[in-house]
């Protein structure tokens, strides 16, 4: 069995949070959602729990990170091509993203960075898979 990973991000409007994501493309497991949380699929491996601050808070020892100040991760998925890096990225500005920083082109790989509505930050990257090769 491959280990999953369960992503847990604090959100201030679910509903908002949820609508973002699904002008993305991304469907929520209807198992593990509700008023509290919402499960976002990826892949089938990788999920992004998407909870109330409220909920994340009791979760956590520590105060939730002010997005607006201070970056808590980098969330980095893979594309399988460079103009799939741009459909994501086009989507998530037309949904509300934030453009932090340029695109960033180094050839053999080739990302870009968006801000959520809650101010994390996602990045999107595709690589030349003959540079990964060696």
């Amino acid at each position: 069995m491959a280990t999953k990973i369960f992503v847990n991000l604090p959100v201030k409007d679910l509903d908002k949070s949820k609508e973002f994501f699904g002008k993305l493309g991304y469907t929520f497991n209807p198992q593990f959602t509700d008023e509290k949380a919402a499960c976002m699929v990826i892949s089938e491996d990788i999920y992004a729990m998407l909870l109330t601050e409220p909920f994340f808070k009791t979760f956590i020892s520590k105060e939730i990170t002010d997005t607006s100040k201070s970056t808590e991760m980098l969330i980095c998925l893979s594309a399988d091509s460079r103009e799939q890096v741009d459909e994501l990225y086009e989507k998530a500005v037309a949904a509300g993203a934030k453009t932090p920083r340029d695109k960033n082109d180094m050839g053999f790989m080739y990302n870009v960075s968006f801000e959520d509505l809650d101010g994390h930050t996602w990045e999107i990257m595709w690589m030349d898979p003959a540079a990964i090769q060696g």
